[in-house]
């Protein structure tokens, strides 16, 4: 099979990404629930997990098809399983996507970018704990360090060697999704508004983050 044939074959899968995560959007604004439904939800970024490890040639291709399989698996236990299990699975996607990160560093950093990922941690904390302070205490907490996680994650995906305006915006989307559902956790936003906005961002983010790696590394690979 020629390296043309594997890219063509790849690009349904990532086509039929989209499609399964676009369209479960249908299924938050019906509230539907149940085991078919979780399959539909996990379609997506499994999916992309699966054109990420159909595209990798080496460590780092195997590090981004992990933070998406990890994501998939976190998809299905929230729902299936409940929150904590769910949070695992994404904490542990979260850092191997920091290494990976880590791991592709970019070499010179302007000064608002440099400011932009030190700050991004605290003020990402902050406005966990503003919008969860009056929720219980074990909510507010796992909120604050769960929200930790990803915006190290997301700080530095910002200032890896991957596209900003692909990764970097992505991983911003990611974190953004969190901090709104925290904020219909805990009672900041009503549910109703906050459901237009946490699974367009989430999936949105994911599917950015997997392009922008994904595309570099095989740019890179066939050079």
């Amino acid at each position: 099979m020629t390296e043309e044939l594997r890219w063509d074959r790849a690009r349904v899968v990532w086509l039929a990404a989209l499609v399964g995560g676009i369209s479960f959007f249908a299924a938050v604004y019906l509230r539907l629930d149940g085991p078919a439904i979780w399959a539909w939800k996990t379609s997506g970024v499994g999916l992309l997990a699966i054109w990420a490890a159909a595209n990798a040639r080496g460590t780092d291709g195997k590090l981004i098809a992990a933070v998406l399989a990890f994501g998939a698996l976190g998809d299905w236990l929230l729902d299936a399983v409940g929150m904590l299990a769910g949070a695992a699975a994404f904490a542990t996607g979260h850092l191997i996507a920091i290494i990976l990160y880590l791991r592709n560093r970019r070499p010179s950093l302007t000064g608002s970018q440099t400011l932009l990922a030190w700050v991004l941690v605290p003020s990402a904390l902050v406005i966990a704990w503003g919008l969860t302070h009056g929720a219980e205490a074990a909510l507010m907490g796992a909120a604050i360090a769960y929200t930790g996680g990803v915006a190290i994650m997301a700080a530095t995906a910002w200032t890896s060697r991957f596209p900003r305006y692909r990764t970097g915006i992505g991983a911003m989307a990611f974190l953004s999704s969190d901090l709104f559902i925290f904020a219909g956790e805990g009672g900041a936003l009503s549910k109703d508004v906050t459901m237009w906005l946490v699974w367009p961002l989430y999936f949105g983010g994911q599917a950015l983050i997997a392009w922008g790696v994904v595309s570099t590394l095989s740019r890179e690979a066939k050079t």
